[in-house]
């Protein structure tokens, strides 16, 4: 999932922000952490890094390249992470401690904050990661079947 900035220094990167401020205030651009974010609906609160290492879980800001990504935590591994969108199939190997950069701490929807300490947060989570092979299967299944739509309709 991709990041849109709001408020703060329109100009400075997100590392600049949280250095500053600690905090930052965003809605999200792409689906990948679907359903829990909904596309340019939800805010998140992500705060800066903290010191040591993340947990299985938990949902962190890294940088690839000049994109900055939301992804969720599948499994803690001695030379850095597992992790994967909610809405994705696709789990990366590479991603270690100095590419995060924060963690979300909460997400408002509809005016309301849910922070990731409640219960219902919390549920999602691990019904959501702890079921992975099955959501990966099924949208994986998904995928293929819209690409196989969209090259039937060029066919014709």
């Amino acid at each position: 999932m991709k990041t849109e900035k709001q408020g703060y220094d329109s100009c400075s990167t997100y590392e600049e922000q949280l250095n500053k401020y600690g905090t930052i205030i965003y809605t999200n651009v792409g689906r990948s952490m679907m359903p829990l974010l909904r596309e340019h609906r939800d805010i998140m609160i992500i705060k800066a890094r903290p010191e040591g290492r993340l947990k299985k879980y938990d949902a962190v800001l890294y940088k690839r390249g000049d994109h900055y990504i939301l992804h969720r935590i599948l499994s803690v591994r001695n030379d850095g992470y597992v992790i994967c969108g909610d809405h994705n199939y696709r789990r990366e190997y590479d991603i270690t401690d100095p590419d995060i950069i924060g963690v979300l701490t909460g997400v408002i929807r509809d005016g309301k904050e849910i922070p990731v300490t409640d219960k219902r947060y919390r549920w999602y989570v691990h019904i959501w990661c702890d079921l992975f092979y099955i959501r990966a299967g099924i949208l994986f299944v998904k995928a293929r079947a819209a690409r196989l739509r969209r090259k039937m309709g060029k066919s014709r």
